[in-house]
């Protein structure tokens, strides 16, 4: 089996050759013994800079979603399905604007994805949003609607769904949504002992 420093590299090579992409691969960040590991879509500008994943406006709700856990960033696993950060180029400045990941970046990215989970072993996989859901189901057509705040058992680990932290900032009406959700999480962790909550 591969070693995440040894998937880290087939990344980039990925990025690098079939992706065409000159973007940095943020691959990851936290404890790779993790029980609970997290996963968003992709990369942002501040991430790119970084190098870390959730280190931008979406990095401030994952702190919230983390205090209400009682869980520190270091005690759990956190990647995007898509490694790179999937951007456009504005005709009028010339400068890079974020953009979602296409289905061509996903598919490329999937496989080294699937292979991060077996690697850490997690308890629990938390999706943010629809993109990573679909991944890890295998489903294109899943939504984050029909998903959210539930216990879905796989092969090995519990998937619980989440709205994508970004999405609260777009769309206010999802934060109760998404706070309910993250107690109902919290329920879970705790009633199985998982992650030091």
């Amino acid at each position: 089996m591969d070693t995440l420093e040894e998937l880290y590299k087939i990344y980039e090579e990925i990025a690098k050759d079939v992706l065409k992409s000159d973007s940095k691969v943020v691959f990851g960040d936290g404890n790779e013994d993790a029980e609970i590991m997290l996963i968003g879509e992709a990369p942002g500008e501040k991430e790119e800079q970084m190098g870390k994943p959730f280190v931008g406006a979406a990095g401030k709700n994952l702190d919230e979603f983390l205090s209400i856990l009682n869980i520190k960033r270091e005690d759990i696993y956190i990647t995007n399905v898509v490694k790179i950060r999937p951007y456009k180029i504005n005709p009028a400045t010339g400068k890079k604007s974020n953009r979602p990941p296409n289905k061509r970046e996903i598919d490329a990215s999937t496989n080294v994805l699937d292979k991060q989970i077996n690697i850490i072993k997690p308890s629990v996989v938390v999706t943010l949003g629809n993109i990573p859901l679909r991944a890890i189901l295998k489903d294109n057509n899943a939504k984050i609607g029909d998903y959210h705040g539930k216990t879905i058992e796989l092969n090995g680990f519990v998937l619980f769904p989440l709205y994508h932290p970004a999405s609260i900032i777009y769309n206010r009406s999802l934060y109760d949504t998404y706070i309910e959700d993250v107690y109902k999480l919290k329920e879970y962790i705790n009633e199985h002992g998982i992650g030091g909550a």
